[in-house]
């Protein structure tokens, strides 16, 4: 008996040794893309970083409710995509303008929400 349950476990356990791969559908650019929002830090309510910073440019970033099933626009969500568009031009920081949100409803949006920032570089991302 202890024979066969050794034959048995030695014939399982060789079963699991081998070369195997991992192979995924995830897209290894477009996780990057996506957390690359959490590199910018946000300035709002009149305050900007200490220190010198360089000004890359004018970004908005948008929040539209197209449906009525759709979730409801945000200025989160605007602020985020704002963010992106930052993060695209290799800032590290949004200064925030200003955020507005439409609920009157629109040809192309039920509800609507932008802000409006500008992409700075501070100097400790240029030291990196």
């Amino acid at each position: 008996m202890k024979k066969t349950i050794f034959i048995i476990s030695t014939l399982l356990l060789s079963g699991c040794a081998g070369d195997y791969a991992f192979h995924s559908n995830l897209d290894g650019e477009a996780i990057d893309n996506y957390f690359k929002v959490g590199d910018v830090v946000v300035y709002q309510n009149n305050q900007h970083p200490t220190g010198a910073y360089e000004l890359k440019s004018l970004v908005e970033g948008e929040s539209c409710q197209e449906k009525p099933n759709d979730v409801p626009a945000s200025i989160a969500d605007a602020r985020t995509n704002a963010r992106r568009a930052a993060a695209e031009l290799g800032a590290n920081g949004l200064i925030i303008k200003s955020c507005v949100l439409f609920e009157e409803a629109t040809n192309a949006c039920i509800t609507n929400a932008i802000c409006i920032g500008q992409a700075i570089l501070t100097p400790e991302a240029k030291a990196e």
